[in-house]
């Protein structure tokens, strides 16, 4: 218990605040409420270096992004926050060989690593693809995951491979610890994520009850994710973990469509995009469950709230303080708990 009080925790910057609030005013509020990390999203340092430079980013602007994000690492050590991870590095693998959308990927790839040097983290979190047009030849994702670790390797740096439930292919823990193990690096390991398994393996925002109904009753899907738990407690060692995110999910009062959106993001996506509040904040899923489950492999690495909570401003006015607290306050009970 000891070592589990411990753990250290972060807070992903693009899970606090309004549109209005600066990073520099997120990360004021991060650290004194007693948060040590914060995952840098990519979207926080388009904005902070809009207000630091004077002028509008291009995504693909990487000189203006590392000027942005020198400053932003030079603001973390400020506060005495270590940046953990910059995030979301999102399809990137599967694309056909040969393809500019492979090309544009490595291309993005090397852009963002010089990002991070700026920084002055080691980790890049990247999200299985979600695109329809890749490839289902698990190999294939394993290899290009390989050399995405190589070019990393080249500064030191890791790679966490986290499955989006909403994803094409890898879509559950399992999936991407299998492709992490094709892959074969020894920089990759996981960012497992409580959403993205109680939500994919668990809870469904496209019907009734919030969770799945395929067949199984109420009790045979509880049998079946403890089954799964177990066997992610049992089979991935604590030091391919590379940290762990944390939020719930809202129950949809009204189920989401099965189809995809106008801009072809699947039920799952659009649930996580915007209906997940810290834990013990109104969410449902069995988060503790599976938190339990990753401490059980022997994993004492960093914790990280990424919640989405489109209730915020309602529940939180804009105390970007009031809000911190109130993580530390759930990730505190979730690992007393």
């Amino acid at each position: 218990m000891a070592s589990v009080l411990e753990i250290p925790v972060a807070f992903a910057s693009c899970s606090i605040g309004l549109p209005k609030h600066t990073l520099h005013e997120k990360i004021e509020a991060i650290a004194q409420s007693g948060f040590k990390g914060v995952e840098i999203s990519f979207p926080d340092i388009q904005s902070f270096g809009h207000r630091h430079l004077g002028f509008e980013i291009n995504e693909h602007d990487y000189t203006s992004l590392c000027k942005a994000a020198t400053a932003i690492g030079e603001l973390c050590r400020r506060h005495d926050i270590k940046v953990l991870v910059l995030q979301p590095f999102s399809n990137f693998e599967g694309w056909p060989k040969g393809s500019q959308e492979r090309r544009d990927a490595f291309a993005r790839a090397r852009g963002w690593i010089d990002i991070m040097t700026a920084l002055g983290t080691d980790m890049l979190q990247v999200g299985s693809t979600d695109s329809p047009n890749i490839t289902s030849d698990v190999d294939q994702l394993a290899g290009d995951l390989a050399e995405l670790a190589d070019l990393l390797a080249e500064r030191g740096y890791r790679l966490a491979y986290e499955n989006w439930c909403w994803a094409t292919h890898a879509t559950t823990w399992k999936d991407v610890w299998d492709i992490v193990q094709r892959a074969n690096r020894d920089n990759i390991g996981l960012c497992l994520d409580t959403f993205q398994t109680a939500g994919g393996e668990w809870g469904d925002p496209t019907t009734s009850s919030g969770k799945l109904e395929n067949g199984l009753t109420e009790a045979e899907l509880d049998e079946t994710f403890r089954k799964s738990l177990q066997e992610l407690s049992n089979t991935v060692p604590a030091d391919r973990i590379y940290f762990l995110q944390i939020s719930d999910a809202y129950r949809m009062a009204k189920p989401l469509s099965r189809e995809p959106d106008e801009s072809g993001l699947r039920p799952r996506g659009r649930w996580s995009h915007d209906y997940r509040p810290l834990p013990f904040d109104g969410g449902y899923l069995p988060i503790e469950d599976f938190v339990k489950a990753v401490l059980a492999t022997g994993f004492r690495g960093w914790f990280s709230i990424e919640v989405f909570d489109g209730q915020f401003e309602k529940k939180y006015g804009d105390n970007l303080f009031k809000f911190a607290e109130k993580a530390m306050e759930g990730h505190r009970r979730l690992i007393s708990n």
